[in-house]
């Protein structure tokens, strides 16, 4: 769990992923930062809980007659959950969410470099978005770009300043076609995030462009 955060999950974000409604992609970048947030973690208990009186509300429909019995052999057959309040940061750098993609923490990364000192790690997810760890040296900045949809950034460790704001460890950065930005990580230490997309980057320079198939981002 992470004191001081300052930038949280917008309200859709945390609607959607009570719902169900996200990509997969952005559902690890939402779990990640829930698991380490307590107030937005108190927000979607609210939101759970309002969607449970929806559905006491709504009209009972038909079911099969084995629907029970395959429910229950699905719920025995499921890996065991840990309770939200217990996804927490353990010992590193990685929050829980994070940790079953990546299959351990930061040291179980297979990095792939993608230019300009940063590296970047693609995790496997449905193809409606994607999601990536990315490393930026400390002090580098990345490319300057817009965005042709939503981009979520989760810092997990360092931090980086965009124009006026700057983000730390915990902290997101919810971005759309509105931002147009060139974040730079602070001083220290590697600046390590998780970032989903649901549409490529609007990248300004000629390189990155080139190199932006290469990235898939």
């Amino acid at each position: 769990m992470t004191k001081n955060i300052k930038h949280h999950l917008t309200n859709d974000l945390l609607m959607g992923y009570s719902a169900g409604t996200l990509p997969e992609a952005f559902n690890v970048v939402v779990a990640s930062h829930i698991s380490m947030c307590d107030t937005c973690r108190a927000a979607l208990a609210e939101y759970d809980a309002v969607g449970g009186e929806v559905m006491m509300k709504t009209d009972a429909v038909e079911m099969a007659e084995n629907s029970l019995a395959a429910t229950m052999a699905l719920i025995s057959d499921a890996p065991a959950e840990e309770p939200l309040n217990s996804l927490a940061v353990k010992s590193g750098v990685f929050p829980s969410p994070l940790r079953d993609y990546v299959s351990g923490d930061i040291d179980a990364v297979k990095w792939r470099k993608v230019g300009g000192g940063v590296s970047q790690m693609i995790l496997k997810t449905s193809d409606r978005a994607t999601v990536r760890l990315l490393k930026i040296p400390a002090g580098a900045a990345m490319p300057d770009h817009g965005h042709n949809g939503t981009e979520l950034t989760l810092v997990l460790q360092g931090a980086f300043a965009d124009d006026d704001d700057y983000f730390a460890a915990g902290d997101i950065e919810v971005a759309n076609e509105d931002l147009v930005h060139t974040p730079v990580a602070a001083e220290g230490v590697d600046c390590i995030c998780l970032a989903a997309t649901d549409a490529p980057l609007q990248f300004n320079s000629l390189l990155p462009r080139i190199a932006q198939k290469f990235m898939r981002i």
